[in-house]
Order: C-alpha cells, then structure tokens, then sequence
C-alpha cells in the first residue's frame, strides 16, 4: 500500500476544532504547545448546533480570541460546515487533536479513521494536556459554572466573566 504523503504546503497548517463550548485552559494549554509545531494553527470553532451549545457561535469565537491572544500564530475561525470542508478550506494537513483519558481514545480514533477517508491529504495529530488539565471538560465546567460554582482556575477570566453572565450570576 503507497504512503500517504502530505504536501509541504499543508504540512505547516493545522486546524484544532472543536465546540469550544467554553474554551477551558486545557483548549489553551494544548494550542500553546502545539504552536510551536506549525507555522499557523488554526482553532476552528464549530457551530454544532446538535450539541446545543450553551453559548453562541459567535460568543465562542470571540471568547477563543481572547483566551489565545498571547500566542502569535493561532487564528481563531468559525465553521458550520463537515470539517474536512474547513480544513480544505483552511489549506491544512494536519487536524490536532486532544486526548485526556484513555475513555477519548475509541471515539478519537473513530473520528480520525473517518477524516482519512474524507481528507486523504490530512493527517490527525493526537496531543495530551498537561497533568494539571487532564481532568477539565468543558462540559464540567459548564455544570460548575451553571451550579454557581468556581470555573476561575478552569478557564480564562473572561471566560468566567461570560458564563456568569449566561447564568444569571452577574
């Protein structure tokens, strides 16, 4: 069976999508570490409405934006189209992708099998968080945050500021 190659071109784009629904300092944590790896990283923020995200697409984006400021070759888009759709668009060869447990890995594998056959000219990069963000979820942050307790050591502070605001705790 012939090797897949990626083209040089693509090799230096990588798109790290996900709802980001909220971005948490795991989501920041990977993207600074994978910077380094690629000449552009490009977090692509999906709209997914059938996730019934609890913040909007545009609040999404614009919450990313501010979480990554500090890294100078992260871009933050939206999409609401198939991923391999975005990352053609987006010029890349590489999809990153997170993995915090052991419980991620049958799903993440399913996904990356699939994108092969959608992106042949792609390849999916799995990255670990770092120790002290394995065990944040944005869904569990959600809930804290919904509950009224506090997401601070979780996620940015504008973050924080935003999903207070989303649950009446202003």
């Amino acid at each position: 069976m012939p090797t897949k190659t990626i083209p040089a071109d693509r090799a230096r784009i990588a798109v790290y999508p996900g709802t980001f629904d909220p971005i948490t300092n795991g989501h920041v944590d990977l993207a600074q570490r994978a910077s380094p790896l690629f000449e552009r990283l490009i977090v692509g923020v999906a709209e997914s409405p059938s996730k019934a995200p609890g913040l909007d697409l545009d609040g999404r984006i614009a919450l990313a934006r501010e979480a990554l400021a500090g890294i100078p070759n992260v871009e933050v888009r939206g999409f609401s189209s198939l991923l391999a759709q975005f990352v053609e668009e987006c010029g890349a060869g590489v999809i990153l992708r997170g993995l915090r447990a052991v419980s991620d890995f049958e799903y993440e594998f399913q996904l990356a099998s699939m994108n092969r056959h959608l992106i042949p000219r792609a390849e999916t990069l799995f990255l670990t968080p770092s120790e002290q963000y394995s065990f944040i979820s944005s869904s569990l942050v959600r809930e804290i945050a919904r509950l009224g307790g506090d997401v601070s050591s979780f996620v940015h502070p504008a973050v924080q500021r935003a999903l207070r605001q989303r649950y009446g705790q202003t």
